[in-house]
């Protein structure tokens, strides 16, 4: 949770909502930063640092380019465990197409899920999203996740200052190797 409000105070991380009389001017200038949350071999959970792309080539979406690995030099590359893509999206969307087909492409790379020193943790994707209008100090409004091994969409919100509530809002069912449905809830 703490890293919601590191990527939604980045630099135009947040567009405000669809609605707002200036949304389409801040869309143009929105960005999208991800990071890999990652497991160490001392069972210490790390970010590692943002990524995204100075130049957003489709005028409908926003994307950023994460290295599929993490480089961190304290430890040997096999030692890291990958267990969360997290990025921002400008305003309140699900997860995108590219969001999904990403990260079945890193459990490829790296798993389902991985085990840590309190259980196991399936690898998933998170999009943060802010509810509010205000682009200077956005507030951590929830995020969608997409977990590979169970097929679950969730979104998680934040109806209450300090709790979460999680709903499933779809199922992704992978219909052949590079197609899938989504079954909305």
């Amino acid at each position: 949770m703490a890293a919601c409000p590191l990527i939604l105070e980045k630099p135009h991380a947040t567009a405000g909502r669809p609605s707002a009389q200036d949304f389409l001017l801040r869309w143009q200038h929105s960005k999208e930063y991800c990071a890999w949350l990652y497991y160490t071999p001392d069972h210490r959970y790390e970010m590692s640092m943002l990524a995204t792309n100075v130049v957003q080539d489709d005028a409908r979406k926003r994307s950023c380019a994460l290295p599929p690995v993490v480089e961190d030099r304290r430890y040997p590359p096999d030692g890291l465990g990958y267990l969360f893509v997290l990025h921002n999206h400008p305003f309140e969307d699900t997860l995108s197409d590219n969001d999904i087909r990403y990260i079945v492409s890193m459990a490829a790379i790296h798993g389902l899920e991985f085990e840590t020193r309190t259980g196991s943790v399936p690898l998933s994707i998170v999009a943060f999203f802010s509810g509010s209008d205000d682009v200077e100090r956005p507030s951590c409004g929830g995020f969608f996740q997409y977990i590979p091994k169970t097929g679950h969409v969730l979104k998680w919100t934040t109806p209450h200052p300090g709790s979460w509530l999680r709903r499933q809002t779809a199922t992704v069912t992978w219909t052949s190797e590079t197609s899938y449905r989504i079954d909305r809830k």
